[in-house]
């Protein structure tokens, strides 16, 4: 069934590419259309994951040169039953993370080092088990197709400031396929990503619970980030804000336009696993949930410092 959900979503967002191109060029308009849907879906099923990471600037790290985040992340792998991903770190004060690639073993994950230096070593460990029950839900390489493909929908509505509807003269029709254009085609792209991402948040979000095995520290460390994401500056999302639906919580707070549920109702939702159970102090240090004993952090700012700072 999710797969025939994707591809339905798929499908939608190519119809939806093409109508659009039949307003701004007639039929040789959609035929264009559907030629560079089917190009981009066919790029980005093979390079799902160098897009974005390419897209974030990110950066391999491995055990030598992140031991901690990277041990982290593979201790996670194997409670999930995951092949090891690929582990980035993006080199930016704005907190957040994500994860990539067209299937569990072609993935990658990425964190931002502002999220690193925000989060204690539990708090860590929920976020990306958050981004690996995506991987282990299949859900990355849908994520990053729709967000190409609504970012060039996004592109190609734009000219419908300047273009009526290809050759017809009609100046109610240049209207309507001017309105369709500029209005109708974003807000329904829009509509699409909500229902792909809102619904699968939620279950990644159970899933990373599962996973780390401590669903009240992902409900503070998005407690903690949602705030911080909303006001420091992300450049890649300003620049295509289709990319925003990759994030574990979004760049800009707005539950009617936002491609994630509220950042409130998620954190209800993982103090009710919970069992009610209070939230873990954020700034007491305290083991991880996949060992007995926390990492010695040497007065360090953060539990997993990118930078192995002293």
């Amino acid at each position: 069934m999710s797969g025939l959900k994707t591809m339905m979503l798929l499908s939608a967002m190519t119809a939806l590419f093409m109508a659009l191109g039949y307003t701004l060029g007639g039929g040789a308009g959609a035929l264009i259309a559907l030629l560079v849907a089917a190009g981009m879906n066919l790029f980005t099923f093979w390079n799902a994951d160098k897009i974005v990471l390419s897209m974030h600037d990110a950066r391999e790290v491995d055990a030598g040169s992140a031991p901690e985040f990277y041990g982290l992340v593979r201790d996670l792998a194997q409670r999930a039953g995951l092949p090891m991903p690929r582990v980035y770190l993006i080199d930016q004060p704005h907190p957040n993370a994500f994860a990539t690639g067209r299937d569990p073993a072609h993935a990658a994950v990425a964190a931002t080092t502002g999220l690193l230096s925000m989060l204690t070593r539990d708090e860590v460990a929920g976020v990306m088990a958050h981004e690996l029950a995506h991987v282990r839900n299949r859900d990355t390489l849908i994520m990053t197709m729709v967000a190409t493909i609504a970012g060039a929908i996004a592109m190609l509505a734009n000219f419908g400031l300047f273009f009526r509807g290809g050759s017809n003269d009609n100046g109610h029709g240049n209207l309507v396929a001017g309105l369709l254009a500029v209005i109708v085609a974003p807000f329904a792209a829009m509509i699409v990503q909500m229902a792909i991402s809102r619904t699968r948040e939620y279950a990644a979000d159970a899933g990373g619970a599962q996973i780390s095995g401590n669903p009240h520290a992902l409900a503070s460390a998005l407690a903690k980030i949602s705030g911080k994401a909303a006001t420091i500056p992300n450049p890649v999302a300003q620049r295509n804000p289709a990319a925003a639906q990759l994030y574990i919580v979004p760049s800009h707070v707005s539950e009617l336009f936002s491609t994630h549920p509220a950042t409130e109702k998620r954190i209800a939702a993982l103090h009710e696993m919970g069992g009610g159970m209070a939230i873990p102090t954020a700034s007491a240090p305290r083991a991880s949930a996949l060992s007995p004993v926390a990492t010695p952090r040497r007065n360090r700012s953060s539990a997993l410092d990118p930078l192995r700072r002293d």
